[in-house]
C-alpha cells in the first residue's frame, strides 16, 4: 500500500496491508502533527503538498532499496496533504519482516529516506498567525 492521501490516515488498515504468515515483525512509525515547531514557536497546524504521481514512485522506490538490503519485507506508506491539525497523522510507515530487528531498522529507514527524498512539501501555521514553508528534516 503507497498512497497520498487528503483523508485521515487508518494506521490500523495500513499496518494491516503488511501482515502475512511469516512475518514475525511488524512495525509501525506514524508521525503526528506537533504544537511546537523544530525551532520551538507555537503551531496551529500543517498543510502539505505532494506531487503524488511522483510521491508513491519514490514510496515504491523506497520499498525496492529496502527489500534489496535486508531482503524479505512487506512495506506500506502513506501521507495526508492538506490541511492539518495539531495531533493529527500526517504520515504512516508500516513494515512486517520475519524477524524484528530488520523490521525496526527498515521502518527507521524508510521514513528517512521519505523525508529527503518524496516530493511532499509542508507549510506550518503558527498561533502568531504567520507561516513559514519548511524543509523535511530526515
Amino acid at each position: 500500500m503507497f498512497a497520498v492521501t487528503e483523508t485521515p490516515i487508518d494506521a490500523h488498515r495500513v499496518e494491516a496491508s503488511v501482515l502475512a504468515p511469516g512475518y514475525g515483525g511488524v512495525v509501525t512509525f506514524l508521525g503526528f502533527v506537533r504544537e511546537r515547531s523544530d525551532d520551538d514557536r507555537a503551531v496551529d497546524g500543517l498543510a502539505y503538498e505532494a506531487h503524488e504521481s511522483m510521491a508513491v514512485a519514490e514510496f515504491e522506490k523506497i520499498a525496492a532499496a529496502l527489500r534489496e538490503r535486508y531482503g524479505d519485507l512487506r512495506v506500506a506508506i502513506v501521507h495526508r496533504t492538506g490541511s492539518l491539525n495539531v495531533g493529527e497523522v500526517a504520515v504512516v510507515v508500516a513494515v512486517a519482516a520475519p524477524h524484528r530487528r530488520v523490521a525496526f531498522a527498515a521502518c527507521a529507514e524508510a521514513i528517512d529516506e521519505l523525508k529527503k527524498g518524496a516530493p511532499i512539501w509542508k507549510k506550518e501555521r503558527y498561533l502568531d498567525g504567520t507561516d513559514d514553508w519548511r524543509e523535511n528534516a530526515p
